[in-house]
C-alpha cells in the first residue's frame, strides 16, 4: 500500500509542475506587455514623425519652397530664351513672375553677371551660391520642365521644342497655310470626322483629327498632303541641317545620310494615295517639335545600316540641331530663386535639449502605458489563472471546484461557462457510475438465477423438469432483453439506429399493441382500450420501432395500474394545419393536410408518479423504488428506449401524472411532410 501511494506521488510531481506559473515572455501578461510597448512606440514615433513632417512642410511653404510655382517661372524664361536669341528686355517678365510667386527672381549669365532682378533694393542682397536651375533651352532639365505649367516634358530630346531658329515660317506663310488647313478641316467635317487646326511653335499649322486616329481621313477625298509640303525657308533650314549632320558624320569615318521631314533618316514608308488606285506616296510622319515638311525624297540604295550607326547619327543630328539653333536661341543663364530681400527663415533645430525633451515625454508615455497594462493585463490574468488551476484539477482526477465569477465580461461569462460545464461534468460522472452499478446489478440478477439453478441440478437438488426448463428460459430471456435494450441505446447514442419508414395508420398500429398486450392486462385486472376513431391519422415512421415505442408505454402502464385500473390508447392531431371532421375542444385533430403534429398518448389510472421523480423518468435504469425489484419494476430502460426512438423519428416524449390518480404519456411525432430524423439517425428508404 506505501509502494502504491508512493507511486501515485511520483506521478503527482509532473503535474504540480505543469501547475507552474509559464514565463513572462510566454505568459498572457508578458505577451499583452510587449504588444502595450510596442503600441506606445509606435505611436511615439508616428506623432514624432507626423510632427516632424507637419513642421517641415509649413516652413517649407514659409519659405516659398514651392516646386510646382519654381517650374512655372522656369518654363516660362526657357520659353523666352527659346524664342529671342538675346535677354535684352527680359526684366519685364522677370518682375511680373516676381509679382505673381512673391519670389525673388534674378538671371545671370554662367559667369554670374546680372541679367535681370526682381529685387528693388538700391543694394541687391547677394545671390546664394548655388543657383535653383540653368535656363538653356539647348539643354533642358527635364525634371523642372515636366513640372511646368503646361506639364509638357520634352522626354529623351533635351532642346526645348519652342526652340525652332530657322523653321520659323514667315507671317505670308503661315497665313497661306492656315487658309488651306482651314479648307481641309471643312472638307473633314463634311465627311463626318471632327478635327481642329493646331498651330505649332514654328507658326506652321496642322490639321488634328478628333480621336486621334489620321487614318480615317484616307478614306475621303480630302488631300492633306498639301500642308505636309514644306516651305522654301523651310526646305533651306533642313538642308542646312542636312550638312552639318553629315560633316559630324565624315569626321567619324562615316556616310552621311538623309533627313527626313520628322528629322529622321532612312527611307519612309509609303502610303496609298486617296483618289489614285495602285499609286503610293511617302507616309508623312508626323512631327512632334513642329519640324518643316516636305515630300520624301526618292529612295535611293543605302547601305545597312546597324544599331552602332544609328547611335552615331543620332548624336551627329543632335550636335547639328544645337549647332544651327545656337544663333536662334539665349545663351545659358543661371536662375536664382529666393525670398524677397534676401532673408531666410531658420529650420527646425533638433538640439539637444530639444532631443532631451522629446526622449523624455516619450519615456514618460511609454512608462504610463506599461503601469496601465500591468494593472490592467494583472486583472485580466487572474481569472484565467483561477481557470487554469481549476482545469489541471480537474485533469488530475479531482473533485471539480467552481471558479469565482467576477462580472459579466467576456472573462466572467467563460469562468461561468466553466462552471456549468464542471457541474455537468460531475452529474455526467455521477450517472456513469450510477448506471456502471446499475447494468451491474441488473445483469447479475437474471445470472445468479441461472447458475443457481444450475448448480442446484448439478447437486442433484431439483430435477431438469419442463418446468425447470422454464425458469431456465425466463431468465435468459430476461437477460437477452436487458441486452438487446442496452444495444438499442448504444445504436442510438452513436447515430448507428437505423430507421425504415413507410405509411403508417396509427389507429391500426395502436390496436396491434393493444392486442399484443391484451393478455398480460387482463391477468392482471386492468382494462386496455383504444379510444381512436376512425379513420385516425397516419403518418411516417418505423412501424417495428414505433410499436417497440408504444408498447414499452403500455406494459408500464399495466404494471403500474391495479386490478380495475385502465389503460387508454388515443391518438389526435395538433398544429394549426389540422382539420377534420372529428377534431375536439380538447384540441384534437385529424388527418394533416400539410403540417402539424400527431400525438399518440397512454394513459393509466395507477398510482401516479411524484413530482420530484417526474424529471427523472426518462433516464436510463432510473426507478422510483430504489431496491430494484423486479416484482415492482423493470430495468429501468424501457421509457430511456422511449425517448431515443421518438428522438430517431424527430419527435419528443413528455409524461405528465399526478400521484394517486394515475400518468399519461405522450409522444409527438412530425405529420407527413415534416418528417426529419435529427443529426447522427439513419434513415433507411
Amino acid at each position: 500500500m506505501r509502494r502504491t501511494r508512493g507511486h501515485g506521488a511520483r506521478e503527482q510531481e509532473p503535474r504540480r509542475a505543469d501547475r507552474a506559473r509559464l514565463p513572462l515572455r510566454r505568459s498572457l501578461l508578458g505577451r499583452l506587455l510587449a504588444v502595450s510597448a510596442l503600441v506606445a512606440a509606435c505611436s511615439v514615433a508616428a506623432t514624432a514623425w507626423i510632427a516632424v513632417q507637419t513642421t517641415s512642410g509649413a516652413i517649407k511653404q514659409e519659405q516659398g519652397q514651392n516646386l510646382t510655382a519654381d517650374a512655372r517661372i522656369y518654363d516660362t524664361l526657357l520659353e523666352y530664351a527659346a524664342r529671342n536669341p538675346t535677354w535684352d528686355g527680359v526684366g519685364a517678365t522677370v518682375r511680373k513672375l516676381a509679382r505673381e510667386s512673391g519670389r525673388r527672381v534674378a538671371l545671370t549669365t554662367q559667369g554670374r553677371q546680372p541679367l535681370a532682378d526682381s529685387a528693388t533694393e538700391p543694394t541687391a542682397p547677394a545671390l546664394p551660391p548655388q543657383a535653383s536651375a540653368v535656363v538653356d533651352p539647348l539643354s533642358v532639365d527635364t525634371v523642372l520642365a515636366a513640372r511646368g505649367a503646361d506639364g509638357q516634358g520634352t522626354g529623351a530630346d533635351r532642346i526645348d521644342p519652342r526652340a525652332v531658329g530657322p523653321f520659323r515660317l514667315s507671317a505670308a506663310d503661315s497665313r497661306a497655310l492656315r487658309r488651306t488647313a482651314d479648307d481641309k478641316v471643312a472638307c473633314l467635317n463634311r465627311a463626318g470626322i471632327a478635327s481642329d487646326v493646331v498651330v505649332g511653335a514654328s507658326g506652321r499649322p496642322r490639321v488634328q483629327i478628333v480621336g486621334n486616329d489620321p487614318e480615317r481621313a484616307l478614306g475621303t477625298r480630302c488631300d492633306l498632303a498639301a500642308l505636309d509640303s514644306p516651305t522654301r525657308s523651310e526646305r533651306k533650314a533642313l538642308d542646312a541641317l542636312t550638312e552639318l549632320a553629315d560633316a559630324c558624320l565624315k569626321r567619324q569615318g562615316r556616310e552621311g545620310v538623309r533627313l527626313n521631314n520628322d528629322l529622321s533618316w532612312g527611307d519612309p514608308a509609303p502610303v496609298a494615295v486617296p483618289g489614285e488606285p495602285g499609286a503610293v506616296v511617302p507616309r508623312p510622319v508626323p512631327a512632334p517639335r513642329d519640324a518643316p515638311a516636305e515630300q520624301a525624297a526618292p529612295s535611293v540604295e543605302r547601305p545597312e545600316l546597324t544599331g552602332e550607326n544609328d547611335r552615331a547619327i543620332a548624336s551627329c543630328v543632335g550636335t547639328a540641331r544645337s549647332e544651327q539653333l545656337s544663333s536662334y536661341v539665349a545663351s545659358p543663364a543661371l536662375l536664382f530663386i529666393g525670398d524677397e530681400g534676401g532673408a531666410t527663415l531658420p529650420g527646425f533645430d533638433l538640439s539637444p535639449a530639444n532631443t532631451a525633451r522629446i526622449a523624455g515625454a516619450a519615456a514618460l508615455v511609454l512608462a504610463l502605458t506599461v503601469g496601465a497594462s500591468v494593472f490592467a493585463g494583472a486583472r485580466l490574468v487572474r481569472p484565467l489563472h483561477a481557470l487554469t488551476g481549476a482545469a489541471q484539477r480537474m485533469r488530475d482526477g479531482e473533485q471539480p471546484a467552481s471558479v469565482p465569477v467576477s462580472g459579466d465580461d467576456e472573462v466572467g461569462r467563460l469562468a461561468a461557462a466553466f462552471n456549468d460545464m464542471s457541474a455537468h461534468r460531475a452529474r455526467l460522472e455521477e450517472q456513469r457510475k450510477a448506471m456502471v452499478s446499475d447494468v451491474a446489478h441488473e445483469l447479475r440478477t437474471p445470472l445468479s438465477n441461472i447458475r443457481g439453478w444450475l448448480e442446484a441440478a448439478q447437486d442433484g437438488l431439483a430435477d431438469p423438469d419442463p418446468a425447470f426448463v422454464s425458469s431456465l428460459l425466463e431468465e435468459a430471456v430476461l437477460l437477452q432483453h436487458i441486452i438487446d435494450d442496452l444495444q438499442d441505446l448504444a445504436a442510438a447514442d452513436a447515430g448507428a439506429l437505423r430507421l425504415h419508414p413507410e405509411p403508417v395508420e396509427v389507429r391500426e398500429l395502436l390496436g396491434q399493441v393493444a392486442a399484443a398486450h391484451q393478455a398480460r392486462a387482463e391477468n392482471a385486472g386492468v382494462t386496455l382500450a383504444v379510444t381512436t376513431p376512425a379513420p385516425g391519422p397516419a403518418l411516417s415512421a418505423d412501424p417495428v420501432r414505433l410499436r417497440q415505442a408504444v408498447g414499452n408505454l403500455v406494459s408500464n402502464a399495466v404494471r403500474h395500474t391495479p386490478e380495475g385500473g385502465r389503460v387508454t390508447l388515443r391518438t389526435y392531431v395538433a398544429g394549426r394545419d389540422a382539420s377534420g371532421p372529428y377534431a375536439s375542444d380538447e384540441g384534437r385533430g385529424t388527418v394533416v393536410t400539410g403540417g402539424g403534429t400527431v400525438v399518440i398518448e397512454v394513459t393509466d389510472t395507477g398510482s401516479g408518479i411524484p413530482a420530484d421523480d417526474l424529471p427523472h423518468v426518462f433516464d436510463r435504469f432510473w426507478r422510483a423504488e430504489k431496491s430494484r425489484s423486479r416484482r415492482t419494476g423493470g430495468s429501468g430502460l424501457g421509457l430511456a428506449i422511449v425517448r431515443k426512438l421518438v428522438e430517431a423519428h424527430g419527435g419528443t416524449v413528455e409524461a405528465t401524472s399526478t400521484e394517486g390518480e394515475g400518468s399519461t404519456f405522450a409522444l409527438r411525432l412530425p405529420a407527413p411532410g415534416n418528417v426529419r430524423p435529427p443529426d447522427g439517425m439513419t434513415t433507411a428508404f
